[in-house]
């Protein structure tokens, strides 16, 4: 991505590989890893060989393990608003990616870690992982979103207490929870996630999208207009070329050939 390598990307065969590549400092997030990030989203999303997105990172200890400290520790006021901001921009570009994202979660995903996964659409993890928003035993609190997309995810009670414990939680209690979606053996995350994502390139991608669109709109709305926007997004995927391929090899019981239109 740049001269530094902080985030390692690759695309081939409709999915795009994303590894934040700091194994010494555990995948901690900087400003320049951030860019590099958010620079990979970018090139995913302008891709339309790209169906999937893969996030994880390098070496089996973490995931991400949070921000820099040694960054957050001199911020003013001023610069920790503006931090969180720009932090909250890349997040919301991965969440709005318009494809699919699948989170792997190989080993600890703590505070901006938690964050990131937490912007994805999927998240699967390592037995091993563990997941949790520590920040208030910095004296601080997430900056990256953390308190939203969690209380969304699992509630606001048991977001609360992650949140005002600062406490990890391993896989096991993370998936009773609905905060990942499977939980793997370390072993097989890579395998697992890579077959999650052939699984998503095989349906219709201008359904999927269609899809995420709906389910993020639909929870800023109350029922009644996201019952709306689903009803008009319904409509328009009748229009594509996909549906009628899609019906039309249901019919003759063969496996579809989508072309995104």
């Amino acid at each position: 991505m740049d001269g530094s390598d902080r985030v390692l990307y690759e695309s081939r065969d409709g999915i795009a590989r994303l590894t934040i590549n700091r194994p010494e400092k555990l995948n901690a997030l900087d400003r320049l890893t951030m860019r590099q990030i958010d620079r990979a989203v970018a090139a995913a999303g302008e891709d339309a060989g790209t169906g999937v997105l893969i996030l994880t990172g390098m070496g089996a200890k973490a995931f991400v393990a949070g921000a820099d400290i040694g960054e957050l520790a001199s911020h003013t006021p001023v610069e920790g608003a503006a931090f969180a901001r720009r932090g909250q921009d890349v997040l919301n570009r991965l969440e709005r990616l318009g494809k699919p994202s699948i989170a792997a979660i190989n080993g600890y995903a703590l505070g901006g870690g938690l964050e990131l996964a937490m912007a994805c659409t999927l998240r699967l993890a390592a037995d091993t992982a563990k997941l949790g928003q520590p920040e208030v035993t910095l004296g601080i609190i997430p900056g990256y979103g953390g308190t939203q997309r969690l209380s969304r995810i699992v509630g606001p009670g048991r977001a609360l207490e992650i949140l005002l414990t600062g406490e990890p939680i391993d896989a096991r209690e993370a998936h009773r929870i609905g905060l990942v979606n499977r939980v793997v053996p370390a072993a097989e995350l890579a395998a697992s996630a890579e077959a999650l994502a052939r699984t998503l390139l095989a349906r219709g991608p201008v359904a999927l999208r269609f899809v995420l669109q709906a389910v993020h709109e639909g929870l800023q709305m109350g029922l009644v207009e996201g019952l709306s926007t689903e009803a008009t997004l319904f409509g328009l995927s009748c229009a594509t070329e996909d549906m009628r391929e899609g019906t039309r090899a249901f019919l003759e019981k063969r496996k579809p050939s989508f072309k995104a239109r």
